[in-house]
């Protein structure tokens, strides 16, 4: 990974959470390490090949940990880190005031 400067915190935030699935992927581990299937079908609408290209971003960030537990058949489990902990902590409020104005969202037209 290419190591980047930021204007600001929010430049370097936006970086790390940037696109539209690694927040719904950080607050689908909130609670527990998921295997690879229970990920995917907590983030509906999420394709197998994009749900992997975001988990080695995440992880490449130390946002995710990647377990492999060496048995038969193989398990995967992945769960938040510290760090990824943290900025899911971040992100609370923003899922709050989405909640609080999801009507006024929805009503705006799209092309």
């Amino acid at each position: 990974m290419k190591k980047r400067t930021y204007n600001c915190g929010l430049d370097a935030a936006v970086d790390v959470v940037g696109g539209k699935w690694k927040a719904l992927i950080l607050w689908a581990l909130h609670r527990e390490a998921l295997r690879f299937g229970e990920l995917r079908r907590s983030v509906s609408g999420i394709s197998e090949k994009m749900l992997i290209q975001q988990l080695r971003e995440m992880e490449a960030y130390g946002l995710v940990h990647r377990e492999v537990y060496h048995q038969v058949p193989p398990k995967v489990e992945y769960s938040l880190t510290e760090f990824g902990q943290s900025l899911n902590t971040a992100l609370i409020p923003l899922g709050d005031w989405g909640e609080k104005h999801m009507e006024t969202i929805e009503a705006i037209p799209r092309d």
